[in-house]
């Protein structure tokens, strides 16, 4: 069994399709589907279905492909701290984030590649569902979100900050003025809110459903800017997160009234990878002393 091999399998996994999979990877169509044979001949049982052009995962193959991935990052991480140890600062970081804590890595995406301008970063948005599914895939070098901090068998997480769950209004809004707002406000207010899935909206779904408060959403969106967007044409207002709200200044963030609104930012890590020194710099970036303003947004 080769790392090639393990690496074909996986992207013919990704694509569904030899023929696209080959294109990724440079090579011939024939090349990978003789290799993909080879991987099953070795392993005693067929990792694919073969269904006209597109090809489809075997109950084996599914099994299997967990450990492919691990095996083939595991022989990454391997080859980083080799290149770590000879003082080359080279090589790539993946991170993922929640929209809301944008600002908090742009600011520290700025100053790291200052310093470390041949590290190339690939960032990868989601929700935290998502970010935790790719970092239990071994896609991610450390995710910033607000998974709580419960370690899995999959990842560690570690608090960086709080933030606040507030009503997002236009400037011109009445309550703009206000200092504070209560959940009630919501109930007579049209909404735009992340579609279910986003763990904000679970978090305000579980507060409106205690509160026995039924908001009135018009529009529900997969997309933060645009939510964000339509809220700016001041004929909406949205709920999301104090940290949430940048690029935006003629939109106001009034926090809701309750410490049950605070919400734990965190810095998420998967378990049994090599920890990068590359990732573990830029984390420090993301230091409270750092950042000195959102220690705690409220």
């Amino acid at each position: 069994m080769e790392l090639r091999q393990l690496k074909y399998f996986i992207k013919a996994a990704e694509r569904s399709n030899f023929t696209e999979a080959a294109s990724v990877l440079n090579i011939s169509q024939s090349t990978l589907s003789q290799q993909i044979k080879q991987l099953e001949d070795e392993l005693g049982i067929p990792l694919f279905d073969r269904i006209a052009k597109r090809v489809v995962l075997t109950e084996a193959g599914r099994l299997f492909l967990p450990y492919a991935i691990r095996t083939v990052r595991k022989s990454e991480d391997g080859r980083e701290m080799i290149a770590e140890l000879n003082n080359i600062q080279a090589g790539s970081l993946t991170i993922g984030v929640t929209y809301g804590l944008s600002p908090l890595l742009t600011q520290a995406l700025i100053r790291f590649a200052e310093i470390y301008p041949r590290i190339k970063i690939v960032i990868e948005f989601g929700t935290s569902d998502e970010l935790l599914k790719l970092i239990a895939e071994s896609k991610l070098d450390f995710a910033l979100s607000f998974v709580p901090v419960n370690p899995s068998a999959n990842h560690v997480s570690y608090p960086l900050f709080k933030s606040v769950l507030s009503l997002i209004v236009h400037k011109n809004h009445p309550l703009a003025a206000y200092q504070n707002v209560n959940l009630s406000h919501l109930a007579n207010l049209p909404l735009v809110l992340p579609v279910k899935g986003y763990s904000i909206r679970s978090f305000l779904d579980k507060i409106l459903s205690d509160a026995a408060i039924i908001p009135e959403i018009t529009i529900e969106i997969n997309d933060i800017d645009m939510l964000l967007k339509l809220a700016d044409t001041g004929n909406w207002c949205t709920v999301l997160m104090k940290t949430s709200l940048f690029n935006y200044p003629s939109l106001v963030a009034v926090p809701f009234t309750g410490a049950e609104m605070e919400r734990q930012a965190t810095i998420t890590w998967p378990v049994d990878v090599y920890r990068k020194k590359s990732a573990t710099a830029f984390a420090g970036f993301l230091g409270m002393e750092e950042f000195p303003a959102i220690k705690k947004v409220d």
